[in-house]
């Protein structure tokens, strides 16, 4: 049985695995390929892999021979051409928004396994790609925040006068979120948070932060973790609210999103408008449309006096610790499918393993996706 580390596209510095947790997989017999330089952004060179006990070799080669083939992207299409049929794809695919891609992937064959898909249950947390990389992102947005910002984070008493500490607002309280604000409070930061969840509230308190509460909002008990649509007149209550802590902020960290929804508009631009001259947005919703008005994906620009940062894909800035932890949530759904043998055995009446499954044996087997391919 093989397994193929594929190298990511140009823009993308992380890596599906590190040579640290291919080992394992060497000790149960499996045989592990690594494209050329796949891991060289991540900080981890062709030779660590060799001594791991894996092999390096061309992308054409490993897509050919590979059982199981590990990425964090999609690949193209000329690619998928040259895999052996049934083979097992594993990565981060979007499949709510790349439905139709899903759609081809299964009409070549390929069983593919989304692990942003994964249920958000106490049993798959170690598989949970979504907060990992959310993590780094909450803690690497802050960083940059504060280095674009024309001032202090934390307040300073000189002998030329004091500096007030920056006020920073986090919306959304996911990991992104919490991470954003317990790292903005260790920066000094005074720190507010909005959020549609009430329950997130004592998670907030407990950080430090100041819970922006806004009455009314639809319950998200039910909704797996994730945020859900709100109605009209609470949006207009949300908003109303947000403005006047807007008005105060010097810096914004934006990270509310709706699974497989666009991200939800936050900050208008009469809002914006409302932000002190040199003020920093982060959106790491930028990829989903963002929470703020005008911010532009992958970009950073300045509207109305106020930099605007579009980044959903901020993890990749600290390739090595979000290739560990991806290596490691990629690991653990690993041994969900495979035997003690290191065989592929698919056990779809596992919850987790058919939750994240959307393509096999020739079709869509995802019950979301194949709602969204009828509509």
């Amino acid at each position: 049985m093989i397994i193929g580390i594929l190298k990511e596209p140009i823009g993308e510095n992380r890596v599906a695995m590190l040579p640290e947790q291919l080992a394992v997989l060497v000790k149960q017999g499996i045989e592990v390929m690594v494209e050329m330089d796949a891991g060289v952004r991540a900080f981890a060179n062709n030779d660590t892999y060799t001594e791991a006990g894996a092999k390096i070799t061309d992308r054409n080669s490993l897509l050919s021979s590979a059982h199981i083939l590990l990425c964090y992207w999609a690949i193209p299409n000329d690619d998928l051409l040259k895999i052996q049929k049934g083979a097992v794809l594993i990565g981060v695919f979007q499949p709510l928004f790349n439905y139709s891609l899903m759609n081809e992937w299964a009409a070549k064959g390929v069983t593919v396994f989304s692990l942003d898909m994964i249920p958000r249950t106490t049993r798959a947390q170690s598989m949970d790609v979504l907060s990992s990389q959310a993590n780094i992102a909450g803690y690497k947005a802050v960083l940059k925040a504060a280095d674009l910002l024309p001032r202090y984070f934390p307040m300073f008493m000189t002998a030329a006068g004091s500096i007030p500490p920056a006020k920073l607002m986090v919306l959304g309280a996911g990991v992104a979120g919490l991470q954003a604000v317990a790292t903005a409070k260790r920066l000094g930061a005074v720190v507010e948070v909005s959020d549609t969840r009430a329950a997130v509230k004592e998670e907030v308190m407990s950080l430090g932060a100041k819970f922006i509460e806004v009455e009314g909002a639809a319950d998200a008990s039910a909704a797996g973790g994730y945020a859900v649509e709100q109605t009209p007149e609470f949006k207009q209550k949300q908003k109303e609210r947000l403005a006047l802590s807007v008005a105060k902020s010097d810096v914004i960290i934006a990270t509310a999103q709706l699974q497989g929804k666009p991200a939800p508009l936050l900050i208008d631009e009469n809002m914006l408008k409302l932000m002190k001259p040199g003020a920093v947005v982060i959106d790491l919703a930028a990829s989903t449309g963002g929470n703020v008005f005008g911010v532009q994906n992958n970009a950073i620009i300045q509207l109305h006096g106020v930099t605007l940062v579009g980044n959903s894909q901020l993890a990749s800035d600290m390739p090595a610790d979000a290739s560990k932890v991806y290596g490691k949530n990629v690991f653990n759904f690993l041994q969900l499918i495979l035997t003690k043998e290191g065989q592929i055995n698919l056990n779809f009446e596992d919850d987790i393993v058919k939750g994240c499954c959307m393509a096999h044996d020739g079709a869509v087997v995802n019950d979301r996706i194949q709602s969204l391919l009828t509509a």
